[in-house]
């Protein structure tokens, strides 16, 4: 079984940044980047639901070579990542070139990219300027989600936005 690709955060970011595309870094990486230990081996972003934004993120997606990741086909499935095709789609979760890329139309607990736009803070990451979601709406996404794995993690969170007021 072929192994998948190293995990490259700075990669996905820098292919974004230079394609221009507007987005917010959430989950489990905006938590590391808030100071979270909790390791990751993907990076979740929202983008701005705009046509011309949707279209940089899909020249983003074809220079990463962006596949559907699913588990039965873990090399990923090919898919028509159009821009206007993008409009129509909450979740995606991608494989790359560098690793995993989940791309989130409205995360759960949240009205999407202009919510997580208001208080995100765009901070230094590899060297690259990057929005990233307040540690408030990471806590407020992950509870809504309600996943076991997103529940196990929140006292952890909580106890670093605790830390940051």
């Amino acid at each position: 079984m072929p192994q998948e690709p190293d995990f490259r955060p700075e990669e996905i970011l820098r292919i974004l940044n230079d394609h221009e595309v507007l987005y917010v870094v959430i989950g489990g990486m905006a938590a590391v980047i808030h100071g979270s230990d909790i390791p990751t081996t993907d990076i979740d972003v929202t983008p701005d639901q705009s046509l011309s934004n949707l279209k940089r993120l899909s020249a983003a997606l074809r220079e990463m070579d962006a596949k559907i990741w699913t588990q039965p086909e873990p090399e990923g499935l090919s898919f028509d990542h159009a821009g206007a095709s993008l409009a129509d789609v909450q979740i995606l979760n991608l494989m790359t070139d560098y690793g995993r890329l989940d791309v989130t139309r409205t995360p759960a607990g949240t009205q999407g990219y202009d919510d997580l736009k208001r208080d995100a803070m765009t901070v230094d990451v590899f060297g690259l300027a990057v929005s990233v979601a307040s540690l408030a709406d990471v806590v407020r996404s992950k509870q809504a989600a309600g996943r076991p794995k997103d529940l196990q993690f929140l006292p952890t969170l909580r106890r670093l936005l605790d830390e940051a007021q």
